[in-house]
């Protein structure tokens, strides 16, 4: 009972001590954030349920072979290791041959049978692309405030502390990224949808 008041680096502790309970309940404290975020990037049930359990192991073999070093900041140290094995995922994604139309669209994401007509979802993955690259082209630190905050849905605060950043320069950066992709959408002529 007294492990549902602990911090989560005194539960880190107690893991490491040994009491196995302790993994379990931050496991079960930050679940629910965890594979949200990843299903928001992948949008794909069973490959977020693997990409979840995924980042555990990566987060319990760390911390077996005692080379976490985190200083009390699991939670964002946690979601770090699932945004990287998303980015993974969509590495080995790029390597993998498809079949390309002539528009460079592979054609096998068009043959999902959903109920959405398939020209609506055919411009919804069309922009959603678009913005995607949009969003690979604005500088390093405003393309993570991004990241974090839309894809992971951080707090502004949750930025800050993950990017070890001021508030007010995470609110900047995040301010000059939406002028940025404003601006390149009007200037490529993106439409939302």
């Amino acid at each position: 009972m007294r492990t549902q008041i602990l911090s989560d680096k005194e539960l880190v502790d107690q893991y490491i001590a040994g009491n196995e309970m302790a993994l379990e309940r931050l496991i079960h404290r930050h679940k629910d954030k965890v594979y949200t975020s990843i299903y928001c990037i992948v949008k794909d049930q069973y490959l977020s349920e693997d990409i979840f359990q995924e980042t555990f192991i990566k987060a319990i073999d760390t911390l077996r072979s005692g080379k976490y070093n985190e200083e009390g900041k699991f939670a964002p140290w946690v979601m770090r290791i699932a945004y990287n094995l998303c980015i993974d995922h969509f590495r080995k994604l790029k390597r993998l041959p498809g079949v390309v139309t002539s528009e460079g669209d592979d054609i096998f994401k068009y043959m999902k049978f959903e109920e959405t007509p398939v020209e609506e979802h055919m411009a919804v993955e069309k922009f959603e692309g678009k913005l995607k690259d949009l969003i690979e082209q604005l500088p390093e630190d405003q393309k993570e405030v991004v990241i974090l905050r839309h894809f992971f849905n951080f707090s502004f605060k949750e930025v800050a502390e993950y990017t070890q950043s001021p508030l007010n320069t995470c609110l900047g950066r995040m301010r000059y990224a939406l002028m940025n992709l404003r601006k390149m959408m009007e200037q490529q002529r993106v439409m939302l949808r």
